[in-house]
């Protein structure tokens, strides 16, 4: 959940010279790709004025990219490739991404697909009844409030893509992780969780497509290991971080 920082370059090349400027830029892309700085790029070109375009970096940091990339033989490579061009450009400035993010309807949610809200409260009703049954898990849940399993509920609904309850009633991120500070997460007690939580799915009717049960599978695999982590005797607490914001990841959801 490193916040990156995302470079904008705007150009203006004249029509007739836009065939060498994209010829350029894909062969830079070479050397840019290659770069560990680099999360991601894109090119894109304005519909409305042909001579317009604007290339997105997605860095690191801005430290990464210019005193690492700019220091590389692959800035050397991208440089040579581009350099026709420098004058041309408009703007270049980087930018940190604020709090405000999101995706559009055209892709559903986890959360949506899932089914909404009332899914994920079976669902943890269901594993805590599990879980208290286990007699690998149980000690980890011995005297639970009363509220615990709509609690998690609503952080699952929320890494998944629903409204952010838990970040607004009970504190975001920084305080799932104190949930689990000291409690010595075992690996066995981990994975145990993972294969009841998989159970519990089965049983509460979410989604069983490959789409979704990979991506759910995914989260509930990244978020127990970070789990044992935080609950070991060398965890030290974060920085305040936003409740992570899980996605398809790879694959979307099949729509046909």
């Amino acid at each position: 959940m490193t916040a990156h920082t995302v470079e904008y370059i705007r150009y203006r090349i004249p029509s007739e010279r836009s065939a060498e400027f994209l010829s350029a830029y894909t062969r830079a892309a070479v050397p840019l790709a290659a770069a560990p700085q680099c999360v991601d790029f894109e090119l894109a070109r304005c519909e409305e004025d042909f001579e317009h375009f604007i290339l997105r970096i997605t860095w690191t940091s801005t430290k990464d990219h210019l005193e690492g990339f700019r220091g590389s033989e692959h800035f050397r490579e991208f440089f040579a490739e581009i350099r026709p061009y420098v004058e041309n450009i408009e703007e270049m400035r980087h930018y940190t991404p604020t709090a405000v993010r999101g995706t559009g309807a055209s892709t559903p949610t986890l959360y949506t697909w899932a089914g909404g809200g009332e899914k994920f409260e079976r669902l943890t009703e269901i594993f805590y009844e599990k879980a208290l049954k286990d007699g690998l898990l149980a000690p980890l849940f011995a005297d639970l409030p009363a509220e615990h399993a709509l609690h998690v509920a609503q952080w699952l609904g929320e890494v998944l893509g629903g409204p952010a309850a838990y970040s607004q009633e009970h504190g975001g991120h920084p305080h799932m992780v104190g949930k689990h500070l000291g409690k010595g997460i075992t690996e066995p007690q981990r994975r145990r969780w993972v294969n009841l939580m998989q159970d519990a799915a089965d049983d509460a009717g979410l989604p069983t497509d490959a789409e979704f049960r990979s991506a759910f599978l995914a989260y509930i695999e990244w978020g127990t290991r970070l789990a044992v982590y935080f609950s070991g005797p060398d965890a030290a607490r974060p920085a305040d971080q936003p409740v992570p914001l899980w996605n398809w990841g790879a694959a979307p959801p099949y729509q046909p």
